[in-house]
């Protein structure tokens, strides 16, 4: 990938907007684009880090496991989304593993190049700190789902947070596997399979082809 290519794709990610020409050609010098298939491993937790991610295209699961195997989802990131960066600003070991869940395309900065970046633009700054509120937000959100909410309301949740409203319509673009549903929420495989199940009798849920949702307005009677 040259140059001129990296600068192209970076100009395009809203976290490093407010970068100017010649920060961004840094930069650029110090970054890699790379794609990966579906189910690769991107960071696994523990290991140092070297590196931010940016996301440009597809979509990755962040998930940490325990000592028995049992995996935890925390976040589900899509084009645009950056992760990395709490390893690089503390220089502690990445808090969790990242894994595509289909082919994606990243842009990798280096610890020095991005070290470099924060010194020189307080935007950007700005710009990190309110991408790590936004995910503290979110782990509150998700703490008080696993907390307040039975398996209906937690599923509920999950459908309407990865829902996109499409024509009127709230809708799931993309297939949640009932596997990937019960790791965000804590709950089986087949708690998760009988809940959804529940929710298509009930009329909450109406199944589309490839794979997609459509979500009746009802729904968010489970999460109020």
């Amino acid at each position: 990938m040259s140059l001129e290519q990296n600068k192209a794709f970076l100009r395009r990610v809203p976290l490093l907007s407010s970068l100017n020409d010649q920060q961004i050609e840094a930069l650029a010098a110090g970054s890699t684009r790379r794609n990966f298939p579906k189910g690769r491993t991107i960071v696994s937790e523990g290991e140092p880090s070297q590196s931010l991610y940016i996301l440009l295209s597809g979509r990755a699961k962040v998930q940490r496991s325990d000592s028995e195997g049992k995996e935890v989802i925390l976040a589900v990131l899509g084009s645009g989304d950056f992760f990395g960066e709490m390893s690089l600003i503390d220089d502690a070991p990445r808090s969790a593993s990242v894994i595509t869940l289909e082919s994606c395309d990243f842009m990798s900065i280096a610890k020095d190049s991005f070290k470099s970046m924060l010194m020189q633009s307080n935007e950007m700054c700005l710009a990190v700190m309110k991408g790590m509120v936004a995910r503290l937000r979110e782990a509150d959100q998700k703490i008080e789902t696993l907390a307040l909410l039975d398996v209906y309301g937690r599923v509920a949740r999950v459908l309407l947070d990865f829902s996109e409203h499409v024509d009127g319509e709230r809708v799931v673009k993309h297939k949640l596997p009932r596997q990937e549903i019960a790791k965000m929420i804590g709950a089986s495989r087949e708690m998760v399979s009988r809940v959804m199940k529940g929710l298509e009798i009930d009329g909450f849920i109406v199944p589309m082809p490839e794979g997609r949702l459509l979500l009746r307005e009802k729904i968010s009677s489970y999460i109020s």
